[in-house]
């Protein structure tokens, strides 16, 4: 076992071959030399009388010390850096070990021991390397060369020349160079090795696009959007990136004690010699023996492993699953909470809505109403926003951008048009402007509209008003998600959501959550979050990372839903997930629980190990070769139970969503009465 950081100063192929030569030199020269006559190499009982170094006097000696060379040659470069750099470590540690068990009579001990430690270091190395097949395959998910328009023709370029604003060409086969907005044609895009899911998502005109996805049917022409080094793919590499080299507590208290704990364990080797030699009159020979035993036994190589090892795996096996653990002590964070706040919009939802119906309530031009509403919500990011713009779109109506814009969280946007206020969202905050007369009426259209589960956001300018009716797709996997967080002893779960109370009560019934809480403001839901923490303990946000940024960074976990290409779920959160399962929410933290407990289990048998090596080597029971195997084998027994978690099960595959139901008639314009028998009858 090395120090933390010895596998980026040592070629780990190089040294595996080196330990395999070092393993074989040894096994044949011990039996050459046992073959000879019985001896010579040293007995190993640390019974001997006369320490020092007896040069090699046979063929089985000379291969002998020939593997004690390579393993110093291997083990003493990380011991000299450490002693360079005044970092008194395990490096340290093993090496003198070998090297005084050599100058005492025993190099076929001292080889032992440094064949198994550059090997177990090279194993060390090579499970690391596993852990980090995640940021490998992010990275070759970049491609070297895209296809962009200037000056009317297509040229080859790589994706880091490719200028917001500009179009590339994404050919079948090839992959989505930047983040972007497809502009031409309809394709299915693979996004398994970025979000985890395995169906391909079709995207058609106006569709956002992913860096690294790859176009499985049809070319497509993309308008960028993210410059290359600012993609959501460059961004997701950059956080497994980080999330890899930030420690937990645990292990940041294990690293700084690391250098005092060696420098105890040289101390205690010593007293333990004067002691044996001194005060039980033990023979030099034997009390160095024993003395150079407990060095080796009591270095802490499996303690100082057993936490990186099973965070990196964890990261890892979470990655290739499309879930993004910000390091290891989100991993705890995520393992420990008891009650659950959700989001619906983003979350529980798709977060997509899609305008389904333009009711013009009392308003003459329904493409003016459209146009009006457009221009509103020009530059707001809100998905109410998208929809209505994409509408217009649609229908190929040119947005009427108003005058002194302003947004209004959780309420809506207003501004001027021809001098006079306009406003578009909620219907309490809209009516202040609409006649009294249109009050009631609008009110109980709207009310029916929620009322049947459909989103809609009211429109009032002067004497008139309109009614935009949205639908917004649940995601699937909510019901289990739910289920399976009841399971896991996650109770309440809550929804916190700025949608009316009609349209929160159906959605909380359909997903038999404990409770719920409609038509809050974002500072709403963050009293809410904390009101949580203070009765039930712990609480973790399930949010879209857009709306919900506070939320998130208030909470003792956040996890942010189909956060690829929101920078603020990549910032807030704790977890993001990149898919649209919301199975994978659950999934998540069963493998956190996972981790938790592996690390746990490590510690333990690590500690204990130790404990137990020490023991029996003070007792006699232990032996420098028994010591060897031990302490290396724990070692090894660490790494290999981390590393199960690589082979973690992947999450069940995603809930199918309900279908969608067909769009409603359109509420006509008739008399109040008319109108809201009419929505009433579609409820």
């Amino acid at each position: 076992m090395k120090s933390p950081a010895w596998h980026t100063r040592i070629a780990g192929s190089h040294e595996l071959v080196a330990a395999i030569f070092a393993g074989v030199f040894l096994a044949i020269g011990f039996v050459l030399v046992k073959l000879a006559d019985g001896g010579g190499v040293g007995s190993g009982d640390g019974a001997a009388e006369g320490p020092g170094v007896r040069l090699p006097q046979s063929g089985g000696e000379w291969l002998v010390w020939l593997s004690l060379g390579i393993g110093l040659v291997y083990g003493g470069r990380a011991a000299w850096e450490a002693i360079r750099d005044l970092d008194f470590n395990i490096d340290v540690l093993m090496v003198v070990g070998a090297v005084l068990a050599a100058g005492l009579g025993h190099p076929e001990e001292g080889a032992l021991l440094l064949f198994l430690f550059v090997l177990s270091g090279a194993l060390e190395d090579l499970a690391m390397k596993r852990t980090t097949s995640a940021v490998t395959a992010l990275n070759r998910m970049i491609p070297t060369e895209t296809l962009v328009r200037r000056g009317g023709q297509w040229r080859a370029i790589r994706p880091e020349e490719a200028q917001v604003g500009e179009t590339v060409l994404v050919r079948p086969g090839e992959r989505v160079p930047t983040d972007g907005v497809v502009t031409s044609g309809a394709t299915e895009l693979n996004q398994a090795s970025l979000t985890g899911e395995s169906r391909p998502r079709f995207v058609g005109e106006g569709d956002e696009v992913f860096a690294g996805t790859i176009n499985e049917s049809h070319p497509v022409e993309v308008r960028v959007t993210r410059l290359a080094s600012d993609s959501s793919l460059q961004r997701v590499l950059n956080l497994v990136l980080s999330a890899q080299e930030r420690r937990q507590p645990v292990q940041q208290l294990i690293d700084r004690l690391s250098t005092p704990y060696s420098v105890s364990v040289v101390v205690l080797c010593v007293i333990s010699l004067l002691v044996l030699r001194f005060g039980l009159d033990r023979a030099w020979s034997s009390a160095a023996y024993t003395a150079i035993t407990l060095l080796i036994v009591a270095s802490p190589c499996a303690l100082i492993i057993a936490t990186p090892t099973a965070t990196l795996s964890s990261i890892s096996r979470a990655a290739r699953a499309g879930v993004l653990f910000k390091g290891g002590e989100s991993i705890e964070r995520l393992a420990s909470f008891r009650c659950a706040a959700l989001d619906k919009t983003g979350t529980l939802t798709m977060g997509r809505p899609r305008v389904e119906q333009v009711h013009p309530v009392a308003w003459s031009d329904e493409a003016t109403l459209v146009a009006l509403a457009a221009g509103l919500e020009q530059g707001s990011t809100h998905p109410f926003a998208q929809a209505i713009i994409e509408e217009a779109q649609r229908r190929g109506i040119e947005p009427v951008l108003g005058e002194a814009q302003s947004f209004h969280p959780g309420k809506g946007v207003s501004g001027l048009h021809d001098g006079s206020e306009v406003r578009l969202g909620r219907f309490d905050y809209v009516r202040e402007l609409m006649p009294i007369c249109l009050h009631a009426r609008l009110g109980e259209v709207m009310e029916a509209l929620h009322a049947r589960g459909s989103l809609a956001v009211a429109l009032a300018w002067r004497d008139q008003a309109g009614v935009f009716v949205l639908r917004d797709e649940p995601r699937g996997g909510g019901e289990a998600m739910v289920r399976e967080f009841h399971d896991l002893g996650v109770r309440p779960v809550v929804m916190l959501t700025g949608d009316v109370q009609a349209v929160a009560r159906r959605m909380s019934e359909h997903l038999q959550l404990d409770a719920y809480h409609a038509q809050l403001h974002p500072d709403e839901k963050l009293a809410f979050v904390e009101r949580l923490r203070a009765e039930h303990g712990r609480v973790a946000v399930v949010g879209d990372g857009v709306n919900d940024a506070p939320s998130l960074a208030a909470s003792d976990a956040g996890i942010a839903i189909g956060g690829i290409g929101s920078d603020a779920a990549l910032e807030t959160a704790d977890v993001v997930l990149m898919n649209e399962d919301l199975r994978a929410v659950t999934w998540a933290v069963r493998l956190a629980r996972s981790t938790v407990r592996t690390i746990v289990a490590n510690l333990t048998f690590a500690i204990g190990a130790i404990v137990v090596l020490i023991i029996g080597t003070l007792l006699g029971w232990v032996n420098l070769p028994l010591g060897v195997l031990g302490h290396e084998g724990g070692t090894l027994l660490v790494v290999a139970n981390g590393l199960r978690l690589l082979l973690y099960p992947s999450p069940q595959g995603a809930s199918p969503a309900p279908p969608r139901e067909a769009p409603p008639a359109p509420l006509l314009c008739a008399p109040r009465d008319e109108a809201v028998e009419t929505a009433g009858a579609r409820m």
